[in-house]
């Protein structure tokens, strides 16, 4: 298995291999500065492409046995201490950050494009179906990866295609029913990084897309603690009940572990106080868990991705080892 090493020393060991990429190679990156928790380790490299092409030749270029981890702009993320091995790909809003209108009800937006900006293009466009966005905290990356929704409509219902490019660099194009959508989830191969998608909603009155998009904004400013150090919703819905319902019977609302706190506004939100450490918010997400099954008998399934290795002797076990 591979192992966490130094950036720079990695990059010299692989030599002229990256001489023709147009984008920036990083050694070391913090990850304090990507996420919205604003915590956990270092990339060992971190590659944002200047467009597919770069992205592409980047791709070839990597050894088979070196790891390669895709972010987007880091809202439900959250990065263990001891840094992330290999490389991560950071999509750039500049290559990969535009919308553009293809017909009357068709939007193509790039991967790291808010998911707020998409909303934002279809209201000028006058296409209805896309207020939903406007309300959820992330980039169209990672709403294609895990099916993100809100307010009744998810992101499988205005999926039409998703480009994307494989461990070797090579392009395919998924359909709807080739990404496999469930609740908060896709079938798509692991290995894919998505780099746009074509949407489609329906003819719609600017005025009654305004409105909606205001409703959204109001709720979430309600019941949300959006100013906070935040990666969204931590547990995905458990079926029939609600993950904060759950949260709350457990008595885990407000509570704190280090500078991690689990939102005294909306307990299926897990904040950065101001110095929790990656531990720190894994271990309370863990310790939720864990009340949870005690009390209601729910095992609740993480929503925001954990990514890279545990310092020595700080490793986390699910559920607190209880439920192993």
């Amino acid at each position: 298995m591979y192992s966490l090493v130094d950036g720079e020393a990695l990059l010299k060991k692989l030599g002229d291999r990256f001489s023709k990429l147009r984008g920036r190679l990083t050694p070391n990156m913090g990850m304090e500065k990507v996420t919205w928790f604003r915590a956990g380790g270092a990339a060992e490299i971190m590659f944002q492409p200047a467009d597919e092409e770069d992205l592409s030749e980047f791709l070839k270029a990597v050894p088979a046995e070196y790891p390669i981890l895709t972010v987007g702009i880091g809202s439900n993320l959250l990065v263990r201490d001891g840094g992330i091995p290999g490389f991560v790909v950071r999509l750039s809003a500049k290559g990969f950050g535009e919308v553009e209108r293809v017909s009357n009800v068709q939007l193509r937006a790039g991967t790291a494009t808010p998911d707020k900006r998409v909303a934002g293009a279809a209201l000028e466009a006058g296409i209805a179906g896309f207020h939903f966005y406007h309300g959820i905290p992330g980039g169209i990356g990672g709403a294609l990866r895990m099916n993100a929704g809100a307010n009744g409509v998810e992101t499988r219902e205005r999926v039409v295609e998703v480009r994307a490019l494989d461990r070797k660099g090579e392009l395919h194009v998924l359909s709807n029913a080739e990404m496999g959508y469930a609740y908060r989830h896709s079938c798509a191969a692991s290995d894919l990084i998505f780099t746009s998608a074509l949407f489609e909603g329906t003819p719609g009155d600017r005025n009654d897309i305004q409105a909606a998009m205001d409703a959204v904004q109001q709720h979430r400013e309600t019941v949300q603690p959006i100013r906070e150090k935040t990666g969204g919703s931590t547990f995905k819905n458990p079926e029939g009940s609600s993950a904060w319902k759950e949260i709350d019977k457990a008595g885990g609302r407000g509570l704190m572990i280090g500078g991690a706190q689990m939102s005294p506004m909306h307990c299926n939100f897990m904040i950065n106080t101001g110095t929790a450490t990656g531990h720190d918010l894994e271990t309370l997400g863990e310790t939720i868990r864990a009340n949870v099954v005690k009390n209601s008998g729910i095992r609740l399934h993480w929503e925001i991705k954990r990514l890279g290795c545990f310092r020595p002797g700080q490793d986390v076990q699910e559920f607190m080892g209880q439920l192993l």
